[in-house]
């Protein structure tokens, strides 16, 4: 039996958005979905979008800093990763550069370098060319750098 959700009045809506905002960060695309997804329209959605932005329960700038941030450190997603996941927030190029900001060069290194030393040492691979290729799809594949990626694969394998 299908349910169908209650149109909520935009005060009703209002409250929900506020504890979805202060639960975490949220991108603006995210908050305007939420929204939508709560049967409002258009000319709704926006007046309140624009409320949450002038209350600062909104601001992309900090969403970009704590979602790079958080899956720099939590899931290990390389750059190029957190970036395309941004681009699909919707958000600036501006915004993004200053969230990928928030990822130290040294410390990026260290995580990849660890990550690839870490899945080197349970790829189960006889072919010493093969094992490079799989540890290799595997970093690229979590968003880092080839090149990158294939300079530690180097020093690691000899």
């Amino acid at each position: 039996m299908e349910t169908r959700k209650q149109k909520l009045t935009p005060q009703q809506a209002l409250q929900k958005i506020y504890h979805y905002c202060a639960y975490q960060e949220r991108s603006h695309k995210e908050v305007r979905n939420k929204l939508y997804g709560y049967g409002l329209w258009g000319s709704e959605v926006e007046d309140l979008l624009t409320r949450l932005i002038t209350e600062d329960f909104l601001n992309e700038e900090r969403f970009a800093k704590s979602y790079a941030g958080g899956k720099f450190r939590v899931k290990k997603w390389g750059r190029q990763k957190i970036e395309r996941e941004l681009e699909s927030h919707g958000l600036t190029s501006r915004c993004i550069s200053i969230g990928m900001n928030e990822i130290d060069d040294q410390d990026y290194k260290n995580v990849l370098t660890t990550l690839i030393e870490k899945k080197w040492a349970v790829t189960e691979e006889d072919n010493l060319f093969k094992k490079k290729d799989k540890v290799a799809r595997y970093a690229i594949m979590k968003g880092f750098e080839p090149d990158l990626v294939w300079g530690i694969i180097k020093k690691i394998s000899h």
